[in-house]
């Protein structure tokens, strides 16, 4: 993970925590064409794991996290995250794997981040 990338793990984690109250333990982001993919571990808090504990709390859980990442990051636009790359974020796609409370964020933007970056990673 290049210098851009891992500044870029920083910014989720610090983005979940004061909006979520807890972000990630560990972030590993990779910059593909335009995509900037984060895999993500430790996302779940104490309360949210005693949910999982019951089947249905796992199915609610995911859907409760997916939906809560992706809106809010449509009411709050990731200006940081634009202004480290120097371009404009489209769009988001997030999943999460309960039982392993591993998680995974595409993040979309207007341009070609990991040729942009990829000279300025080494």
């Amino acid at each position: 993970m290049g210098k851009y990338e891992a500044e870029f793990s920083n910014l989720v984690r610090s983005f979940r925590k004061r909006h979520m109250g807890k972000g990630p333990t560990h972030i590993t982001t990779t910059f593909c064409k335009s995509w900037a993919i984060c895999e993500m571990k430790g996302n779940l808090s104490p309360v949210e794991k005693f949910i999982a504990n019951a089947e249905e709390g796992k199915q609610f859980l995911r859907e409760a996290r997916t939906e809560m990442v992706k809106e809010m990051y449509k009411r709050n636009h990731p200006v940081e995250m634009e202004q480290l790359l120097d371009c404009h974020f489209v769009d988001l796609f997030v999943d999460i794997d309960i039982e392993r409370d591993f998680g995974m964020s595409i993040f979309v933007f207007d341009e070609n981040i990991e040729k942009k970056f990829r000279s300025k990673n080494d």
